[in-house]
C-alpha cells in the first residue's frame, strides 16, 4: 500500500470518526454525567464493536475478491455511490437537538452493542474499504493496515470528544448549528464519494 493511498484513507476515516454519531453522543453523555474517566471503558467498548465490523468487512471482501474481480469492481462503484448518497441524506437530515445528559451513559459491554447494532457502520466500511484495496497486493496485509488505522483514529477522536464533551454538547444542541453540521459533513461525504469514484477508474 502506497503512502498516498494510506493518507487518503486516513483523511476519510477521520471524517467518518469526527461525524458525531451514536458513539460520539454516547461518549459525551457519559462524560457529562460521570466524568472523563468513566468514558474510557465506553471508548474501549466502542472500539471492540468497530473491530467486529472491520473483521466482517475484511472477510467479506476476501471472499468477494476470491470469487470475481469484476464483482469486486462493481462493489467499489456501488460503495462510492453509497458515500455520495450518505452525504446527500446527511445534508437533508432533520434537526434533532440533543440535550446534555440525555444520552444514557454506557460502559464497556453496552458500548460494544452501540457499535455492533449500528448498521451504518458496517455499510460504511463495506463501501469504504474497496476504494483503497489494490488487487496487486496481499488483501489481508492491506485490511490489517486499514483496520488498525481506523481503530486508532476512532479511539483518538472519541478521547477528543470526551475531553471536550461539555462545550461540544452545548454546540450541537443549537438547531442552526446542527443543521450547518449536517450540511458540512454531508458535503464532505459526497465529495469523498465522487473523488473515490474517479480514482477507482
Amino acid at each position: 500500500m502506497s503512502l498516498s493511498v494510506w493518507l487518503a484513507f486516513l483523511a476519510t476515516t477521520l471524517l467518518f470518526s469526527l461525524f458525531p454519531g451514536a458513539g460520539a453522543l454516547n461518549t459525551m453523555g457519559t462524560v457529562v454525567r460521570h466524568g472523563v474517566r468513566s468514558a474510557l471503558p465506553s471508548i474501549a467498548g466502542l472500539q471492540l464493536g468497530l473491530l467486529c465490523h472491520l473483521l466482517l468487512a475484511g472477510v467479506g471482501l476476501g471472499a468477494l475478491l476470491a470469487r470475481s474481480l469484476l464483482l469486486f469492481e462493481i462493489i467499489k462503484w456501488c460503495g462510492a455511490a453509497y458515500l455520495v448518497w450518505l452525504g446527500w441524506k446527511q445534508w437533508r437530515a432533520p434537526v434533532q437537538a440533543v440535550k446534555a445528559g440525555s444520552t444514557k451513559p454506557m460502559l464497556f459491554w453496552p458500548a460494544v452493542l452501540v457499535n455492533l447494532t449500528n448498521p451504518k457502520t458496517i455499510l460504511f466500511l463495506v463501501a469504504l474499504f474497496p476504494q483503497f484495496i489494490h488487487t496487486d497486493y496481499p488483501l489481508w496485509s492491506q485490511c490489517l493496515i486499514l483496520g488498525v488505522t481506523c481503530l486508532l483514529v476512532d479511539a483518538l477522536v472519541m478521547v477528543g470528544y470526551a475531553t471536550l464533551a461539555v462545550p461540544l454538547m452545548r454546540i450541537i444542541t443549537t438547531p442552526a448549528r446542527q443543521r450547518l453540521q449536517n450540511r458540512v459533513f454531508g458535503s464532505l461525504f459526497m465529495a469523498a464519494g465522487v473523488t473515490l469514484a474517479g480514482a477507482s477508474r
